[in-house]
């Protein structure tokens, strides 16, 4: 009996020892850079549990990207930036606005035009009444076009949040809510094609379908989006047959129940996979994905489907695959770290102004390195008009590469020195 225990103690003696040498090996400096490269976590304790995460990852069916199969939008200029051009009241904001995201070295400006902004009043009504002297609801648009022309960028046009005139429930149902009558979205849709062919060639049709409040008070559906799509790629398509069609970007969430309660999201994996059972394959050139990091950096390449981090769109990029749809890239329409202050809810994730400034770059190098079926990443975002979103404690005001004011937060100088120091493809 005394030499059973005593060969029990040995034992966890040894393991002790061993556990003791491995995590000694484990905090070198060469291991907690390995770790950082693969877990995408800086404190010891969160990498060690990474790695653990990655051993059990292995255990699970691996992703089939198919590198080798995108045949068009992928091979492009990756630097792109959300803008709220439309909210900025005075034209010389705008137009600085434009040209500091082009000194930082994006190439893509992805902009809503808002339906609800556009065609205001009523159906084929494109005159802003809404202050003395009345004026036509293009001429803010039509600007931002011209910004974007005179600084050599290009427009990615997001067309979404309908009148409160094309849903008999109005603004009850939802701001965001689809219309009642789709043939009124496309006809839109063609509107907007028609006066800026030539001149816009990219446009993305809704934004994140797969979550609420952007499918109002009505459960999500994947089908419906699919009709939506339909409608929106068939009308832009003949009113310019080279437009370039970017399906709504789908919010990572792992919920379920979207689809049958009204208010709740619904997994964008399983909702893709839905608008291909709809027959959505045709009608768009592009698929599109938010790319947030949330908690951990962009080096993190643990797959799960049930946890957030930047690797997640190679989950949508397996759904493709699986579907035959390999040819099409992924764009990302939003992606960044919230740089909350401790005050603030991290709702999005927390990371220091100097992380912030560090993660985004390197983002774009793993896409670079890595993903070679995925084009344009658009940060989240550039700035905003007003600091409302500052002085309501509101976690989203964070993502901002420049302050109301223009004042450049360091992720904004980090982002002008890497564009600045890179060639694309090199």
């Amino acid at each position: 009996m005394k030499s059973a225990v005593r060969q029990t103690l040995i034992l966890w003696a040894g393991l002790l020892v061993c556990g003791g040498l491995a995590l000694l090996l484990l905090s070198t400096p060469p291991a907690r850079n390995w770790m950082w490269q693969q877990t995408g976590e800086e404190a010891f304790a969160a990498q060690v549990k990474g790695v653990s995460d990655l051993a059990a990852g292995l255990l699970r069916p691996h992703v089939k990207l198919a590198p080798a199969a995108v045949s068009a939008h992928a091979d492009v200029d990756p630097f792109g930036v959300n803008v709220f051009l439309e909210q900025e009241a005075e034209p010389a904001k705008r137009a600085l606005a434009v040209k500091m995201a082009a000194d930082a070295g994006f190439h893509w400006l992805r902009q809503e035009f808002p339906w609800e902004d556009i065609e205001i009043h009523g159906k084929g009504d494109f005159e802003d009444r809404r202050h003395q002297p009345y004026r036509s609801a293009w001429e803010k648009y039509d600007q931002i076009v011209g910004l974007t022309e005179q600084n050599g960028m290009e427009l990615i046009v997001r067309i979404s949040n309908p009148p409160a005139w094309s849903r008999a429930g109005g603004d009850e149902v939802g701001s965001y809510a689809p219309p009642d009558d789709y043939q009124d979205y496309a006809d839109f849709v063609a509107a907007l094609v028609s006066r800026y062919r030539g001149r816009v060639k990219y446009i993305q049709l809704w934004n994140e379908p797969n979550i609420n409040p952007e499918w109002g008070v009505y459960p999500i559906s994947p089908a419906q989006y699919t009709e939506l799509l339909k409608a929106g790629a068939t009308a832009a398509r003949a009113a310019n047959p080279e437009i370039v069609v970017i399906a709504g970007a789908l919010a990572a969430t792992i919920d379920l129940d979207g689809t049958t309660i009204p208010g709740r999201n619904f997994s964008d994996l399983l909702f893709l996979q839905r608008m291909y059972d709809a027959g959505a394959a045709p009608y768009f050139d592009v698929m599109a994905a938010q790319g947030y990091g949330l908690w951990s950096g962009p080096t993190d390449h643990r797959m799960q489907p049930r946890v957030m981090n930047f690797g997640r769109p190679q989950y949508m990029r397996d759904v493709m695959v699986a579907n035959g749809d390999g040819a099409k890239p992924i764009w990302i329409s939003e992606m960044n770290w919230n740089a909350a202050p401790e005050d603030v809810e991290a709702r999005y994730g927390r990371v220091t102004l100097a992380q912030q400034a560090a993660y985004l770059p390197a983002a774009y190098q793993r896409i670079r390195d890595e993903w070679p079926w995925l084009g344009v990443a658009n940060v989240w975002y550039l700035k905003r008009a007003t600091d409302v979103w500052e002085e309501n404690r509101q976690p989203e005001a964070y993502f901002r590469l420049l302050a109301p004011d223009f004042t450049p937060m360091p992720v904004y100088k980090s982002m002008r020195d890497y564009t600045g120091g890179k060639e694309i493809g090199d």
